[in-house]
């Protein structure tokens, strides 16, 4: 059985009002529960959030707000008074004296002016006799809050890499036929500069045979008309005459414009060979990207069971505990309070909880 520590009531009083908002409510549950109490359990739920809420220094580890934050506690639950009002009702219950100001302002202060309950019985009330049990159903509930936290943490981050893995694959994927296209498409232009640069070369290769099949004419002539006798010498000048005679200077032009023409053909076949390496090259890289994608994808769908493991575990353990309650609460002099706030501790750990599952939205 818990019991204050002091050596009179007035001390006892000060011991409660060090403890925690919710060990102060739970304190209250079980001094009054068959009297009101019962009836009041979510009530004091509700102030122990808020009192956790509005105390910026210790939050849920406070046990007293100063007077100022005290008036905000009033006006959340439309209860407003002034500094005198509330002074006056923390005095009406006696547990401060008549000219003592309180530096802050208990949640057990607050009660038993809320209550008009007697300060006397509070602290020397019985907290049941079952502390083992409670004990273990605190313990219990920690575990089920631990795990429900742990299920969370993986369900969010099993379900973060599982739309990042597929929205990489999806990319990858996507890159990957963008670079094999790209690929393909270079190919054919390496090959169309490739025939290009043939038929080119060819032409030029028919261009210096002709200027050849000219020279050695000339030089053929030129030997005629200096050699054998004179009618072979001067048929041979007038063919040379004639042969001399044709503008040699369009083939020239259309050799010298040939030979610029293959080599910008040669430039682009190997600027097309390049670009087709290059695009080989992504498209490799496209695929090692989307297959680790995919890879990514089916570790992030495991991690999502891991999660959904952790769920179900969690699921059985909140189950345990919620059995374990029941057992407890049909032994006699057992502390209603605390464990009222354990199962209504146990309820808000349902909101992780699918909705088929006997889950709740907050």
């Amino acid at each position: 059985m818990s019991i204050l520590p002091g050596s009179n009531d007035s001390e006892k009083l000060h011991a409660l009002c060090e403890k925690t908002y919710k060990e102060q409510a739970v304190w209250f549950l079980n001094a009054f529960w068959d009297e009101f109490a019962q009836n009041e359990a979510e009530r004091l739920w509700g102030y122990v959030n808020k009192c956790g809420e509005i105390d910026i220094e210790n939050h849920a580890d406070g046990s007293g707000l100063d007077e100022m934050t005290a008036h905000v506690f009033l006006e959340k639950f439309a209860e407003t008074l002034t500094v005198r009002e509330l002074r006056a009702k923390l005095r009406s219950t006696g547990a401060i004296g008549e000219t003592e100001r309180p530096k802050k302002v208990p949640l057990t202060h607050y009660l038993l002016f809320r209550y008009n309950s007697d300060w006397h019985l509070l602290v020397n009330s019985a907290q049941g006799d079952n502390s083992v049990e409670i004990a273990k159903a605190q313990k219990m509930l920690e575990e089920v809050s631990a795990a429900f936290q742990e299920s969370q943490r993986t369900a969010t981050a099993a379900s973060q890499a599982f739309l990042e893995a597929e929205t990489s694959a999806a990319k990858s994927k996507q890159r990957e036929e963008a670079s094999k296209i790209a690929a393909e498409q270079s190919k054919v232009a390496e090959e169309d500069a490739r025939a290009a640069q043939a038929e080119l070369e060819a032409a030029l290769a028919e261009l210096h045979a002709q200027e050849k099949a000219y020279n050695d004419k000339k030089e053929a002539l030129e030997k005629k008309s200096e050699e054998g006798g004179v009618v072979s010498k001067n048929k041979a000048k007038a063919e040379l005459a004639q042969h001399l005679a044709e503008d040699p200077l369009p083939l020239r032009k259309a050799k010298i414009t040939q030979e610029a023409a293959v080599k910008r053909a040669d430039r682009a076949t190997v600027s097309a060979g390049a670009a087709r390496e290059a695009a080989e090259v992504a498209a490799k890289e496209a695929t090692i990207a989307r297959e680790a994608a995919e890879e990514a994808r089916v570790a992030s769908a495991k991690a999502k069971s891991v999660a959904e493991a952790a769920l179900a575990e969690a699921e059985s353990k909140l189950k345990e505990a919620e059995a374990y309650l029941e057992e407890v609460k049909a032994k006699p002099g057992c502390a209603h309070g605390a464990l009222w706030w354990i199962e209504r501790e146990l309820h808000e750990q349902k909101a992780y909880l699918p909705e088929s599952k006997g889950g709740y939205r907050k």
